[in-house]
């Protein structure tokens, strides 16, 4: 059932990437002539992509692949306090995924926020809602709402879950590392940014700060 949801090529929620994707470069038109930073993506999601930008340059707290294609760096490094032979550059465009809800509470998303404002003055920064009644992670209604202690049986349980936790400790991690936000944090986070709403039968799905588009 998770893999015609979200994870098969064709799946419901592939589709709505591909969607994404669109919007994306509909919003950046020169996308293929930029150098990006993708904060906490991968490489194999570019290579994928209708239009992959110039150069992309990924960082993640994942070790990097193995093989490396010449339009992309990788780094492992935290988005939140990034080293100053990253934070000192300078990019076309800031990208993120599905990232900001795992940061890890409201200081390290503040953190985040000012990597994505010193790296460039363009930027799509896109995280889940957390008002839109499927939990997107564990593909659970209402997970979001539920005490920690129930979320954590939820992640331990679920059948459609990613990756369902085989002890309490793995659960009750991937529940706290999980923190989904609303509009008024994302605009408080990017006051200067345009926010976006990916919506999925009228209800509000997704969010996504931009800024910078012509």
């Amino acid at each position: 059932m998770r893999s015609r949801l979200v994870e098969n090529e064709d799946s419901f929620a592939a589709r709505r990437r591909s969607k994404r994707a669109t919007w994306l470069v509909e919003t950046f038109p020169d996308l293929a002539q930029m150098s990006i930073i993708d904060l906490g993506g991968r490489v194999e999601t570019w290579a994928r992509a209708v239009v992959r930008p110039k150069h992309v340059h990924v960082v993640n707290l994942e070790a990097p692949p193995p093989e490396i294609p010449d339009w992309a760096e990788v780094d492992y490094g935290d988005a939140c306090a990034l080293p100053p032979t990253i934070s000192h550059r300078r990019y076309d465009l800031v990208f993120s995924n599905s990232v900001l809800e795992h940061v890890g509470g409201h200081e390290r998303r503040v953190r985040f926020a000012e990597s994505v404002h010193l790296l460039s003055d363009a930027h799509w920064v896109q995280t889940p809602y957390r008002y839109f009644p499927i939990e997107p992670h564990w593909i659970a209604p209402g997970m979001q709402f539920l005490p920690v202690r129930f979320r954590t049986l939820v992640a331990r349980r679920w059948p459609l879950a990613h990756s369902p936790a085989k002890t309490h400790e793995a659960a009750i991690q991937q529940v706290l590392w999980t923190e989904l936000v609303d509009r008024s944090q994302m605009r408080h986070y990017f006051p200067q940014s345009q926010i976006r709403v990916e919506r999925l039968a009228t209800l509000p799905k997704s969010l996504i700060a931009v800024l910078g588009s012509p």
